[in-house]
């Protein structure tokens, strides 16, 4: 009896050892294993779609849901409620109407030009319904990119709000659908029986040059749609979509995961900061979908004692900067921001499934097993990798910022962009680390700790050269945004006549009711950044440009320069004689221009 209960103590003593270790050794081990199961699980789904040639498409997950729960809202906009069965219904007489009318077939690409409302999603469902591929136009869009965008992905015709334009007919479509059958079109239209088949093309968004069509695959957007369900959201969650649906983040992940769970979505017109949180308790919002700045204009609203008022629980999205998150918690409460790094049109995804504050996804040895990728040196003063005497990238190490690159292969293919081999080529990196091998290459400079979380630093071109080092224009945005009268933030690089790199400028928003004071700002950069990081030049702006998905706006900011005959906004130039940021006047710039003002 004595030696039993001795060899109990013995194992309770064990397991608490062990608990103890593991907790203080491998605090997210329960976690990380926990979401690794449910990515394998939900990989392996996908790999029985591929092995019996019969794929169950977003799509199909939609019907299935509109057949179970058909009678539950699926989506909220402006206070009208449609639900899963309305929008089934409404699509199969859009598919009718495209099948007989605007005689669409399967296999055709049609173009949708439409803003944030219930048709977008029944308009592109009836198309998917009769086996058309469709193309996401930004409604930002000009002319010019209109018809290139045309042009590389095949579409022959233009689906805008209430119109299908083919060729120089235009067909009204709402005086055909309430007379035309709800009845569903034939399911062989929209069968699949490859992963890799095209099922939508979305535009990105450079900042410069005409938009890239990124080929959206049916592999890529039922791994999307699964983002929600492996953050931990269920079908009783309420979900917030306040972006552009021609967007993948709108469409692949907000839409997708909705329909995955079997969800309810609230969709916006377009994004309010003042309306956001009034929407939220109105409709017991539990996860929302933000990207870029976002959240930094949710911080910038007035505070009201109803902040922490509400059900929210979790965030999906990316581009949190650290200072913006903390400050959104600290005001509106504990809720969870899970980051999702990954391009529209790249082989791989990292998510923070653990919440880190400042970190964009985690690793470890199986999910390396699973998705290959490297960061590998990168030389910014030559803008080029670091290579050994063979010829191959070098790997750093631990901690270390590099370049990250995605290996293609069968189980993370590189699919590119309609239209253009050339630009699908540009995006992919050959004889990387062994001859014939090919990686996608990312653009970002990245970081992984030791504990596995992988932070996001900058783009390769937004990290400029000063006085021989190199600026990460996050580090001098995160500084600078500390700054009390400092509402928003832009640093960018401008190149100064007769000196090597770019010298540091900042476009800034004073925040309302306080004003810019240079002297502030002078002590505030004087201490907390290196001489090389400080912004030489400050611009004035009141409206900070943005692309449509909430980034920045650089590169109109760079070719203007800081040239002050030139630019109707305030400027100022940093002063060391006299200890703060004065105005940038017409002979200040001559002789900075002329190289007699010392920088």
């Amino acid at each position: 009896m004595a030696l039993s209960l001795g060899w109990l103590s013995a194992l309770a003593a064990g397991l608490f050892s062990a608990h103890v270790l593991q907790k203080l050794c491998f605090p997210y081990f329960w976690r990380d294993l926990l979401f690794l199961l449910k990515v394998i699980r939900y990989g392996v789904k996908l790999e029985v779609f591929k092995l019996t040639s019969s794929v169950c498409t977003v799509l199909d997950r939609f019907i299935q849901q509109a057949q179970l729960i058909p009678d539950k809202p699926f989506v909220i906009f402006n206070g009208s409620i449609h639900t899963y069965r309305d929008v089934d219904r409404r699509s199969n007489r859009l598919a009718n109407v495209f099948l007989e009318r605007a005689n669409l077939r399967k296999g055709d690409c049609v173009a949708l030009l439409m803003s944030n409302e219930p048709d977008f999603l029944c308009v592109w469902f009836g198309l998917a319904k009769v086996g058309c591929s469709v193309a996401f136009l930004n409604t930002n869009i000009k002319p010019k990119s209109l018809l290139h965008c045309f042009n590389c992905c095949g579409a022959k015709t233009l689906i805008e709000r209430s119109l299908v334009t083919e060729g120089s007919e235009v067909h009204t479509l709402l005086d055909k659908i309430d007379a035309a059958s709800d009845q569903p079109v034939l399911a062989v239209l929209r069968t699949t029986t490859s992963l890799k088949s095209p099922t939508l093309y979305i535009f990105t968004s450079g900042t410069t040059g005409l938009p890239k069509a990124a080929v959206i695959t049916h592999l890529q957007s039922l791994k999307a749609a699964a983002g929600f369900w492996a953050f931990g959201a269920t079908k009783d969650d309420v979900m917030y979509i306040p972006l552009p649906l021609y967007h993948s983040a709108a469409s692949l992940i907000g839409i997708g995961g909705t329909i995955e769970l079997g969800a309810t979505c609230i969709l916006k017109k377009k994004f309010s900061a003042s309306q956001f949180w009034n929407d939220c308790r109105k409709h017991d919002v539990t996860v929302f979908q933000y990207i870029g700045e976002l959240c930094r204009y949710l911080c910038n609203q007035p505070k009201t004692e109803v902040d922490k008022v509400h059900k929210v629980r979790m965030g999906v999205g990316n581009g949190l900067r650290q200072d913006v998150w903390r400050e959104f918690q600290n005001r509106f409460g504990n809720i969870k921001m899970c980051e999702v790094y990954g391009s529209t049109e790249g082989n791989l995804c990292f998510m923070n499934h653990i919440g880190k504050i400042g970190t964009v996804g985690r690793s470890n040895s199986i999910y390396r097993l699973l998705f290959k990728y490297d960061l590998v040196k990168y030389d910014m003063m030559k803008d080029e990798l670091v290579k050994d005497q063979n010829g191959f990238c070098q790997r750093v190490k631990k901690g270390e910022t590099g370049l990250l690159l995605s290996k293609v292969s069968a189980t993370s293919p590189f699919f590119g962009y309609a239209g253009s081999k050339q630009l699908t080529e540009k995006k992919l990196m050959r004889n990387v680390f062994v001859k014939g091998d090919a990686y996608f290459n990312t653009g970002d400079l990245m970081a992984e700790d030791q504990e596995g979380f992988i932070c996001f630093r900058d783009r390769v071109g937004d990290t400029f050269r000063w006085k021989g080092e190199n600026v990460a224009t996050t580090e001098v945005t995160e500084t600078l945004g500390l700054v009390e009268f400092i509402q928003e933030v832009n640093v960018y690089g401008v190149e100064i006549p007769g000196h090597e790199g770019r010298a540091g400028m900042a476009a800034i928003i004073v925040r309302p009711g306080l004003t810019f004071d240079g002297k502030k700002l002078f002590e505030h950069v004087l201490r907390d950044l290196p001489a090389y990081a400080r912004p030489l030049f400050i611009r004035l702006q009141e409206v900070m440009e943005m692309t449509s998905t909430f980034k920045q706006q650089k590169f109109q900011l760079v070719q203007s320069g800081f040239n002050p005959s030139t630019i109707s906004d305030p400027l100022y130039v940093l002063d060391y004689q006299q200890n703060a940021y004065i105005p940038l006047t017409d002979s200040i710039y001559q002789s900075i221009f002329a190289g007699e003002r010392k920088l």
